[in-house]
């Protein structure tokens, strides 16, 4: 934990002082948001009530259901500010206390209380993306979760394009002829003939289906990448979310609301089987023969996230890794134990199912996760199912 001295504008005051507010009120308000204010201040000042509530609102409140709570905090305070001269505050040299995340916790969580109790300190807590990005998500903290989802929003899932039954106009020749509009022009035009029009086939968006292991083996980067599937199913369309361990359980619809907060006890309310055991073989069986070889994973990217223990028969796991290597367009294993030194796919899961994988990749870190977007953006696909081991190490 390291202190120093800044001098603190009267927007930096304000801002810090109006996030505290609405922290006391009950809403989450991170510190890249109040950078954020800070910056939106400086620019519009604080002459205009209706500037800095926009600027306020904006960029400090995520959610539609705080904006009651918003609007009787900002009008308190703007009543206590208009009492005072802003313009007349001189820039003060104020002590900050920035508390950065390191692998030695220490005591920082109760110095932060501490020091948060002197009105001449503020007390911050850094944890910008950037630290994050490379961070084992084994060690994030709850609030280090929050900030990271913005991160995850980010991410661009598209892939390669599938092409589709359906046909779409274009000024292409050469393509299929388009009869019925051609004719259609020619009835228009007394029967005379003119110029031909032709169809061509469309693409779509290629499904994405993902599957998240929730044994206990897992729970230590269960919780972030749930995340990784919500902003997955809200961000992208054509997404499908299951969960392996004891059962499968299919999370899609619990996931699409756009709060995260709502998607997720949701989706804890609806998986019975947090941190027991594993049976991907078992569960993998049951997703080929209900939802996978028939229509969802026909023709889709497949992603796994999983460490790849297993409490089933190899040879089950190796038989369904088999089923749906055969349907779809791509399968990628996403390991967050990958990482260690020294690493090897040697858990009998993980060894039954290396055979049938395109890619493996790591899942332990946000860095991790932006590399597996550019495995599924890949257009490309090894044909004789070779194994691309990928690594950003």
């Amino acid at each position: 934990m390291t202190t120093q001295s800044l001098a603190l504008s009267p927007a930096h005051k304000m801002a810090v002082a109006f996030a505290r507010i609405l922290r006391g009120a009950g809403i989450d308000v991170p510190l890249d948001s109040v950078i954020v204010f800070v910056g939106a201040l400086s620019k519009i000042g604080l002459e205009n009530r209706d500037d800095v509530y926009w600027a306020a609102y904006a960029t400090l409140i995520r959610r539609h259901e705080d904006t009651q709570i918003f609007d009787r905090a900002f009008a308190v305070f703007w009543d206590q500010l208009i009492a005072v001269d802003m313009a007349s505050y001189e820039q003060q040299t104020e002590s900050v206390t920035l508390l950065i995340d390191s692998e030695q916790e220490d005591n920082d969580d109760s110095n932060a209380e501490t020091l948060e109790e002197d009105e001449n300190t503020i007390a911050l807590r850094f944890s910008s993306v950037e630290t994050l990005r490379e961070k084992d998500f084994a060690a994030y903290s709850d609030m280090e979760l929050r900030e990271a989802e913005q991160f995850m929003s980010s991410l661009k899932l598209a892939g390669p394009p599938k092409r589709s039954l359906r046909l779409q106009k274009t000024n292409r020749k050469g393509s299929r002829h388009d009869i019925r509009r051609t004719m259609r022009a020619v009835l228009q035009n007394d029967g005379e003939p003119i110029e031909r029009y032709w169809r061509e086939p469309s693409t779509k968006l290629r499904r994405l289906v993902v599957l998240l292991d929730i044994s206990g083996s897992m729970e230590p980067y269960a919780r972030a990448l749930l995340r990784f599937m919500h902003a997955a199913v809200v961000g992208r369309q054509r997404v499908e979310a299951f969960t392996l361990g004891t059962r499968l359980t299919r999370i899609t619809r619990e996931l699409t609301n756009r709060d995260p907060d709502r998607a997720l006890a949701r989706t804890s309310a609806q998986v019975s089987d947090w941190s027991g055991g594993t049976r991907l073989g078992e569960c993998l069986q049951n997703f080929n023969d209900n939802w996978g070889v028939g229509s969802l994973a026909r023709g889709s990217i497949f992603v796994i996230l999983s460490d790849g223990w297993d409490r089933g028969e190899p040879q089950v796991l190796a038989e369904q890794m088999l089923r749906l290597q055969r349907v779809a367009y791509r399968v990628i294993w996403v390991n967050p134990l990958k990482v260690s030194p020294g690493y090897a796919p040697l858990a009998r899961g993980m060894a039954a199912a290396m055979p049938y994988i395109d890619d493996f990749v790591e899942g332990h870190s946000l860095e991790a996760l932006h590399e597996l977007t550019a495995v599924i953006a890949r257009e490309s696909r090894d044909s004789s199912k070779t194994r691309k081991v990928v690594s950003h190490a």
